[in-house]
């Protein structure tokens, strides 16, 4: 670039999005030294401001520079530029942060970078094997801001005194931690000290003594950046048993901490997105088929064909695998149904019948974060859990939005807030069951409102009255809107992807509170964010004795019979009859055929339920969704051309229209009371499926065909459905939304076909499909109608 121009200028820069805390401020001294700039740079409640002057061709290339060469973390918003007049000034300056108006974002925690690493393991280093070691490229974020503009005095870091080396560093705008806010070394900084039970601290290394204690099969709760975890060797069978035994966790997989990339090769497989995945700065945890013959514990995941794998995220879990090479359990450090424990008191009171040992420190955790959970889906990630590492990462709208909070779901909660065109999405914050998940919820709302400067206009909750997320709504002193469950997941799948106007949705998952007092979970909906019309939905199923039906599939599988065979149905000689005591049986029936204690339900998660009984894949659960799970992983065995056949009713005719006729059934249907819907809205019924699948019982077919011939089935009805809905409304675009679109099997078919089909077709990417996504459709429906746009059909 030639500077040989003499014309002199002066420009304003206002730069928003992730730029506090990620090494902008430096990076912009830097530049402006190389191009030979004077002016200053600041923080803002905002972004960053920044005025320079100097030649105008210099001056007009620094924009451009800022975009192009952004410091790694840094996340570029918006960029805007004005014209000033120069004032002749020389030097440029870093002046200390301003609080204006609202408008800033806030860095997520991130690992620790390739330098910071080098330092860790060079004996030379005065930070060599210091546990909290980072820089204004890594290290944590979220987890430890107090407050904004964000500076040193509001994070937890404030209570340590940077000795004059650190100082050194800090106030140095060429080194790489100049106003790292974390910035320590052993002299001034946080400590390790490793507790027993009680918490009194052990005597010796704390790192040496933790590796010893893995090492002979002891349970350690490690204090991390977002909260405790609890850990294991994960290659010793009896140890991983035992943190099963004392955590109450029967099956449900452990995640397992990997040292490198090469370690995760020895027990699973590893694409190269899944590799990406793993290295990225936000190390999520990542679903990998298992190796055979792995070394891996059975019991880390019992009767599932996935490891979930994560990278060490901190120095401290890089130091973990210092002269202890193998994998290590590494699993939330909560009780059952409760939010990650992360602080130091409560981590004694609430794992102490857990652990045998404590790893802890004297930074505080400000803000508790679970790990991230993705799994690949066509070579693109997808979201089953997004927190530590991507929040409070924002997600851009299709347009601007009143101000809303959104407070989510009862499982798998997260809520959202909206600015402009901003949404930010929350950590995962956990299953509403209990008042210690709904205090981190209104906790966390508080603190992350304080940190945005957001101030909502109105709340916005799920229909359902007794959700303890509707509780919440409820005391907040706004406007309330309340929004359909299943409208919900078609708007969060709508916005992530851009989209307006309106769209058919898919939308399938366990549960979810319906517009005529149903169970809804099998929705074929058609709409945007104003409303939707309910324009079809699988056929309606009794749930035999409620939310028992979901922990005990097979009440599902019974219900399902009944409506083949009617009261005959424990005359059949199946397999999953004989679950229920002779004189159960007769009360069953009662029950299905009266409902009582028996809602209607048209779950597709519940459909995934009867099958996996109803074959013998898994008759009681202990986990959400591990039915479906597993029928999936077995599906996955096989390949079948052939589906089952189905019929769709219109309304018009019970003998159903369409559909697919194979033949294979020939047992008369009954037809369950109340089963069928007004004219205008289709009905999918898979009874015939469920009588095909009893001849191939019978006839002995493989499970593994069963299985894939089921997943097959309900692809074609889901193409059927929406061929007919798109002849009907002239939408060809469709959205794929709800916990059920987790199944990689059955999305990546019903993707393929429906674009096979000349559809277009669009998958959550930012946001997970489950109810974890569900604040971000609930804040974009309640913002269009509080803008006057329309409400719900």
């Amino acid at each position: 670039m030639s500077l040989a121009s003499t014309e002199r200028e002066r420009a304003a820069i206002e730069v928003t999005g992730i730029v506090q805390g990620v090494g902008f401020r430096p990076f912009v001294y830097r530049l402006a030294q190389r191009l030979r700039l004077a002016g200053w740079v600041r923080n803002t409640g905002r972004g960053v401001d920044i005025e320079v002057e100097g030649d105008s061709e210099a001056v007009r290339s620094f924009p451009i520079a800022l975009k192009e060469e952004a410091p790694p973390l840094a996340v570029i918003s918006s960029l805007s530029v004005a014209t000033l007049a120069p004032k002749g000034e020389n030097g440029f300056a870093i002046f200390e942060s301003a609080g204006t108006a609202a408008g800033g974002e806030v860095p997520p925690d991130c690992e620790v970078c390739d330098d910071c690493l080098a330092e860790l393991f060079d004996p030379s280093n005065r930070r060599y094997l210091y546990p909290f070691i980072n820089c204004t490229n890594c290290g944590p974020r979220y987890s430890i801001i107090t407050g904004i503009p964000y500076d040193r005095p509001v994070t937890t870091m404030a209570p340590f005194a940077m000795c004059p080396e650190c100082l050194g560093e800090y106030h140095d705008p060429g080194h790489r931690r100049f106003h790292a806010q974390p910035n320590a070394c052993p002299v001034c900084g946080p400590r390790l000290r490793l507790c027993d039970g009680s918490g009194q601290e052990l005597e010796g290394d704390p790192l040496y003594l933790t590796q010893q204690a893995l090492r002979s099969g002891e349970v350690v709760a490690i204090k991390g950046v977002g909260g405790f975890h609890l850990a294991v060797d994960a290659c010793n069978e009896a140890a991983v048993r035992r943190l099963r035994e004392r955590k109450h966790r029967d099956e449900k997989p452990f995640a397992l901490l990997v040292p490198d990339l090469d370690a995760v090769r020895r027990i699973a497989h590893c694409g190269e997105t899944e590799a990406r995945l793993l290295m990225g700065t936000e190390r999520p945890v990542v679903l990998l088929p298992k190796l055979a013959g792995n070394t891996v514990a059975p019991q880390v995941a019992p009767h599932n064909h996935w490891l979930g794998i994560m990278l060490p995220s901190n120095p401290l879990q890089h130091l973990l695998f210092k002269d202890q090479p193998g994998p290590l359990v590494m699993t939330s450090g909560n009780l059952s149904g409760e939010p990650i424990v992360y602080r130091e008191e409560e981590a004694f009171s609430r794992l102490s019948g857990i652990a045998d040992l404590f790893l802890t420190h004297n930074r505080e955790i400000k803000t508790r974060s679970d790990d991230s959970v993705i799994r690949v889906f066509r070579g693109e990630p997808l979201f089953l859990r997004r927190s530590r590492g991507y929040v409070p990462r924002a997600v851009r709208l299709p347009s601007e939005q009143p101000a809303v909070l959104a407070v989510g779901g009862e499982l798998k909660n997260a809520f959202c807030l909206t600015r402009g065109d901003r949404a930010f999405m929350s950590q995962h914050i956990g299953d509403l069951t209990n008042t210690v998940t709904v205090a981190s919820l209104e906790e966390n709302v508080e603190h992350l409102e304080k940190l945005l400067e957001i101030e909502p206009q109105l709340v916005a909750h799920d229909l359902h009255p007794d959700y303890l997320s509707t509780a919440v709504a409820q005391r907040v002193d706004l406007p309330r809107v309340a929004v359909q469950h299943h409208h919900a997941h078609l708007a969060s799948c709508m916005a992530e992807n851009g989209l307006d106007g309106e769209a058919i949705g898919v939308i399938f998952d366990g549960t979810g509170y319906g517009l005529d007092g149903a169970i809804w979970g099998g929705e074929f909906l058609v709409g945007g964010y104003h409303g939707f019309q309910r324009r079809g939905h699988l056929s309606y199923l009794r749930l035999p004795g409620g939310d028992a039906a979901v922990k005990e599939p097979y009440r599902m599988a019974i219900a399902a019979l009944h409506g083949v065979f009617g009261d005959q149905l424990f005359e059949q000689g199946l397999p999953v009859t004989e679950l229920v005591e002779p004189a159960q049986r007769g009360i069953l029936l009662k029950m299905i055929e009266r409902g009582i204690n028996s809602p209607l339900t048209s779950s597709c998660g519940r459909l995934f339920d009867a099958v996996a009984a109803l074959i013998g894949v898994r008759t009681h659960v202990n986990y959400e969704g591990q039915a479906a799970m597993e029928l999936e992983a077995l599906a996955e065995r096989a390949e079948v051309k052939k589906p089952y056949p189905y019929l769709i009713h219109d309304g018009s005719d019970k003998g159903g229209t369409g559909g697919i006729a194979s033949g294979s059934a020939n047992v008369a249907l009954v037809t369950p009371p109340h089963c069928y819907p007004p004219p205008e809205c289709l009905q999918v019924d898979f009874l015939p499926a469920i009588a095909a699948i009893c001849e191939d019982l019978a006839h002995g077919r493989d499970l593994a065909e069963m299985a894939a011939a089921f997943h097959l089935t309900l692809t074609h009805a889901v193409v059927d459905v929406c061929g007919r809905l798109r002849s009907e409304s002239g939408l060809d675009r469709v959205v794929l939304s709800g916990g059920v679109f987790q199944n990689r099997l059955f999305t990546e078919s019903v993707a393929d076909k429906l674009e096979e089909g000349g559809f277009k077709v669009f998958c959550h990417r930012l946001v997970p499909p489950n109810d974890g996504g569900l604040a971000l459709g609930q804040a974009m429906v309640a913002a269009a109608q509080w803008s006057g746009v329309g409400a719900n059909s």
